[in-house]
């Protein structure tokens, strides 16, 4: 199955995200950023500049205030002409994943990591699996982890849930994730908000990163 074209279509607001049966919030001394799957192979099938450049602006934003206050900024980056033994079974859905140009490969530029940020090379849904970030989190004393990237209903939700297992919160920024439709993203909104997380928008998780005025 190859990536398919998404059409635009609007973020969800505030007021359209599920309600949570969580109350946590987002500490700046416990919280870290994760960029999931920025890579062009996954952006290029978003046609025009909608739902994904206010996504890239929302997660830049997110970017900033956490390099701003010292907070760990991960990124996830899957690696191109996988060996079949490492693509595993997700070649049984989406076939042999990205080629190895190095365009294909690279971070979209509006968030191309910096220094101090740390790149995981990531196999599988979740950014857990078979990658450092959870030794790395507890590492820097870090048990909330805000989930930005693409796309929602898969890598996004699955790292999501696989945090929620590992004693991480996670907080789901509804409008610095993207999706194959609006549908699909609001579908990824609901589980997170009923099983494993706390969805929100980026205003309010970049004031909480921010502190008092």
């Amino acid at each position: 199955m190859a990536l398919p074209r998404i059409e635009a279509y609007d973020l969800p607001t505030r007021d359209e995200l599920p309600p949570s049966r969580l109350r946590w919030t987002i500490d700046p001394a416990r919280a870290a950023l994760l960029i999931h799957d920025m890579q062009n192979h996954f952006a290029w099938p978003f046609a025009g500049d909608s739902p994904l450049q206010p996504a890239i602006g929302n997660i830049a934003a997110l970017r900033d205030a956490c390099r701003a206050i010292g907070a760990p900024v991960f990124f996830s980056a899957q690696t191109g002409n996988q060996d079949p033994r490492d693509r595993g079974l997700q070649r049984d859905v989406w076939g042999p994943g990205m080629d190895g140009a190095p365009e294909s490969r690279a971070i979209v530029n509006a968030l191309a990591p910096g220094d101090g940020d740390i790149v995981l090379t990531k196999w599988r849904y979740s950014a857990f699996q078979r990658t450092p970030l959870a030794e790395m989190l507890a590492a820097r004393g870090r048990d909330q982890l805000i989930v930005t990237g693409i796309y929602a209903h898969i890598g996004c939700l699955l790292t999501a849930a696989d945090a929620f297992m590992r004693d991480i919160e996670p907080f789901f920024v509804a409008d610095a994730v993207a999706d194959f439709s609006r549908a699909h993203h609001d579908r990824a909104l609901a589980y997170v908000a009923e099983l494993c997380g706390r969805p929100v928008v980026a205003a309010e998780a970049l004031d909480a990163l921010r502190g008092p005025a």
